[in-house]
C-alpha cells in the first residue's frame, strides 16, 4: 500500500437555520416528520428539543468546515500536511473542496495498480462524509468529483476507505467512535475543548468556526495516525504535521 496516496478527511456540519423557529414553515413542516423518528421519549423531547440534531442529516444541515491531510516520506520520516476550507458560504467551500478532489484523482482511471491509485478515507466515511458531501453538492449544484462518486462503479473501482469499517471487519452491529479507537490502540490524541455534539451550539451562539477548525483538523491527524496504527506502521510525530493557512469563504 502506497500510505503517500490517500488523502484524509473529516467534515463539520450544523443545522441549516439557528433554531427551530427560525426554519421556514414548510420546511419546519418536513422537519417535524423527520423528527417523529428521533424522539426516543415523547415524554420530554419534541420536534423542537431535537432540532439540534439537524446538522447530522443532509437534507436539514450544512457543511461548515472540511479539513483534509496527506502523508509524504516514509517510515520514520513520514509527514503528515493538514489543510481546511471553511465558512459560510458553503457553496464556494465545496467548490473549493472539489477542486482539490478532482486534482487528487484525476489520473485514477488510467492507474491500473491499487498502489498507484489515489484514495480518500474517513472514520464512518461511507455512512456520513462521504454521501453527505454528494448531497449538500448537488443541493448547491456542484459538480461531483469522479472520486467521490459511487453509483455505477464496479466495488473495486470504488477508492474510499473507512476506519470504522476496517476495524469492524465484517461486524456491522456497533459503533466504535474515532475517539475510542485511538485511546486503546494507544494513539496520543490531543485534549478538545469542544466535542462533535457541541460543534452546532458553537457555531451559531458564538460564530467561532476557527475554534471548529481546530477541532477538525485534529480529528483528520487523529485519522491518519489510526490508519497508519491499523497496518501496523510507525506513527506521524508531532514535529513532523504542518498546518497550512485556512481558506475561508463567505456569503
Amino acid at each position: 500500500m502506497n500510505f503517500n496516496n490517500i488523502l484524509f478527511l473529516d467534515i463539520e456540519t450544523v443545522a441549516q437555520y439557528e433554531t427551530y423557529n427560525h426554519m421556514p414553515s414548510a420546511v419546519r413542516e418536513l422537519w417535524d416528520a423527520k423528527a417523529q423518528f428521533l424522539i426516543r421519549n415523547k415524554e420530554t423531547e419534541t420536534c423542537e428539543s431535537v432540532y439540534e440534531r439537524a446538522g447530522i442529516y443532509a437534507e436539514f444541515g450544512k457543511i461548515i468546515c472540511i479539513s483534509c491531510g496527506y502523508l509524504t516520506g516514509a517510515n520514520e520520516n513520514k509527514k503528515l500536511v493538514v489543510k481546511s476550507f471553511s465558512g459560510s458560504d458553503e457553496k464556494a467551500l465545496l467548490i473549493a473542496f472539489k477542486n482539490v478532489l478532482d486534482s487528487w484523482g484525476k489520473d485514477n482511471n488510467d492507474r491500473t495498480s491499487d498502489s498507484d491509485k489515489k484514495f480518500l478515507c474517513a472514520h464512518n466515511g461511507r455512512e456520513f462524509d462521504y454521501p453527505y458531501l454528494c448531497r449538500r453538492m448537488i443541493v448547491n449544484c456542484v459538480p461531483l468529483p469522479r472520486i467521490l462518486t459511487m453509483y455505477g462503479k464496479k466495488p473495486w473501482e470504488i477508492c474510499h476507505y473507512d476506519t470504522l469499517e476496517l476495524w469492524k471487519f465484517g461486524d456491522y452491529k456497533h459503533y466504535t467512535s474515532l475517539k475510542l479507537l485511538a485511546q486503546i490502540l494507544g494513539i496520543p490524541s490531543p485534549k478538545d475543548d469542544i466535542d462533535g455534539s457541541q460543534v452546532n451550539e458553537v457555531f451559531w451562539n458564538t460564530g467561532d468556526v476557527e475554534r471548529i477548525v481546530r477541532y477538525c483538523e485534529k480529528d483528520v491527524i487523529t485519522l491518519a495516525q489510526l490508519f497508519l496504527r491499523l497496518y501496523c506502521e510507525p506513527g506521524i510525530k508531532e514535529e513532523n504535521i504542518e498546518i497550512k493557512d485556512l481558506i475561508k469563504t463567505t456569503s
